[in-house]
């Protein structure tokens, strides 16, 4: 059994620590520091040159592919995720522990992944076509563009959804849906009338992280030939136009800004209502639809994960070792990959216990606002930052500062790209866990003569452990998918398993992506794990 939430928490009215306050203010400026660039850089556009790009065709065309896939991704995720939530919650469907999991592994294939199997797979030439050519079936639909896009990250988003919703039916309190079947409600009328209501916040909420994830999405929308904010950005970068980049980085993080804020919102409106006793009761039969209803799950988990697991594996079966030598796999890749992830790992472990420690013990506007400067990089999609270091380490003349440029391309830089990118992750973990260590242990360590940092040492640390392990870990696997910051940042000649796989996609030569994806594909799977198990057993 968990230890409650007992540590006393400094009032807004106490006196904060000031050197705690000070080093978690110089992280929080570290952190936001590099992102200033973009409004820099928009300082340089004048009024009528701001406006002719805004108003240029390939901008509206960019605003409305974006919009239309953010859109798009939030509706069919809503579709797919609830549904699945209900029936492995709420009814008697088959196997329904088992279904509870596997609706949430595709989660674990990086949507990049998924994009560029599904381009081999169902393309004009794909594998799937060539299967059915026998038939007579000599061209599949098209899947490039907003069409094929919305399906392949709907995919692998929709879990945030399904999460989400099954984690607020989980604590709903069923005797509600009792006395709607008393008053002769069925159990469309049922869910419709009760238990809708009662889990629309969670709904939003997972919509809203799925949107935010479309919006911000590089790969997909590179390999399906999408013009959106974060492709166009990445080419303008190459062309090293970065008045115009900046300017689409600028609108891209408006938007992100509106979906931040109406998850803010939604997030300080929500209540959870649980009976406690009704967790895993299976409260609808489903009848003549029982065993229907599991094509539901069938289907969505054959293709999310199916596909890409054959696609990978007949690559590995039929790839010419030969043909493009120089894309062959080598050990080093998962090396280089390990090394920037323990190294992000470690840093934002670092940065993240100060932030988190005074964030769990205060009360003060001012460590709220500090820890909500830190969860800025999280955000900000990877290529408005990996946009924005770039700047950083080679714009003499927006920094002033002439040694700037030697960090362009180099580890630190990389690392630090990580760290303002998954520092929440790690800043959650290590607060849930220090709201968990009761203040008297502390009291009395100090009341043996220690001084605050070493009764923090010999007392906090060791029962904060498992958070930081946990935080760690998270940071950990996340960077070893982390693909835009990536390209944009590391150093020339440092190939890692995310950079390997974008050189093979590049060159439609994917066969010499299968090996770097499937470790991708099992690193992903451990994070699932611990998210698993932090759930408990009881949520399946």
């Amino acid at each position: 059994m968990s230890r409650p939430s007992i540590v006393r928490r400094i009032s807004a009215d106490e006196e904060l620590p000031l050197g705690l306050t000070a080093l978690v203010a110089a992280i929080a400026a570290t952190l936001l520091f590099p992102l200033s660039w973009l409004l820099v850089e928009a300082t340089r556009i004048d009024g009528g040159r701001a406006w002719s790009l805004l108003v240029r065709p390939k901008t509206v065309e960019i605003v409305g592919n974006s919009l239309l896939l953010m859109v798009g991704v939030t509706v069919c995720s809503v579709l797919v995720g609830v549904p699945l939530a209900w029936l492995t919650v709420q009814t008697d469907l088959p196997l329904r522990r088992f279904w509870a999991v596997a609706v949430a592994l595709p989660l674990v294939v990086p949507s990049y992944i998924g994009a560029f199997a599904f381009v081999s797979a169902f393309g004009p030439r794909g594998e799937f076509q060539s299967i059915l050519e026998p038939l007579g079936i000599e061209r599949l639909p098209e899947i490039y563009g907003l069409w094929g896009s919305i399906l392949v990250i709907t995919l692998y988003t929709y879990p945030y959804v399904y999460l989400t919703t099954r984690a607020a039916l989980l604590s709903f309190d069923t005797r509600l849906l009792d006395a709607a079947r008393t008053l002769n409600h069925d159990t469309w009328g049922a869910f419709r009338r009760v238990t809708l209501p009662q889990i629309r916040p969670a709904v939003i909420a997972g919509a809203l992280l799925a949107a935010l994830y479309a919006v911000s999405d590089f790969g997909t929308p590179a390999i399906m030939q999408l013009p959106v904010f974060t492709r166009q950005i990445y080419v303008e970068f190459q062309q090293w136009n970065r008045e115009y980049a900046a300017f689409l980085s600028l609108q891209l993080l408006a938007i992100v800004l509106v979906v931040l804020a109406l998850e803010w919102k939604v997030r300080s409106n929500r209540t959870v209502h649980g009976d406690g006793g009704g967790r895993s009761r299976t409260v609808v039969e489903l009848g003549r639809w029982r065993w229907p209803a599991t094509l539901l799950p069938v289907g969505v988990t054959a293709v999310s994960l199916l596909v890409p697991l054959w696609i990978l594996g007949l690559w590995l079966v039929t790839a010419d070792p030969y043909a493009r030598p120089e894309l062959a796999f080598e050990f080093e890749y998962a090396y280089n990959s390990l090394l920037v992830s323990g190294g992000a790992a470690l840093v934002a472990v670092a940065a993240a216990i100060p932030v988190a420690y005074l964030a769990a013990r205060s009360n003060a506007t001012l460590s709220s606002v500090l820890e909500r400067a830190t969860y800025v990089g999280f955000a900000v999609p990877g290529v408005v930052l990996g946009l924005a270091l770039v700047s950083v380490g080679t714009d003499y003349e927006a920094l002033d500062l002439p040694y700037a440029p030697v960090l362009y391309q180099t580890l630190p830089l990389l690392i630090f790209a990580y760290v303002i990118r998954f520092l929440p992750q790690a800043v959650g973990s290590i607060r849930s866990t220090t709201l968990q260590v009761d203040p008297t242990l502390v009291e009395a360590a100090r009341t043996l003569g220690d001084t605050p940092l070493k009764s923090f040492r010999r007392v906090t640390l060791p029962l904060i452990a498992p958070g930081i392990t946990a935080g760690a870990a998270l940071v950990f696997l996340t960077t070893m998918k982390e693909l835009p910051a990536t390209l944009f940042l590391r150093p020339t000649g440092f190939d890692t398993l995310v950079t390997v796989i974008w050189r093979a996609q590049e060159a439609a030569y994917f066969q010499y992506a299968a090996i770097p994806a499937l470790m991708l594909i099992v690193v992903s799977g451990l994070s699932m794990v611990v998210l698993l198990t932090q759930g408990g057993r009881e949520g399946l």
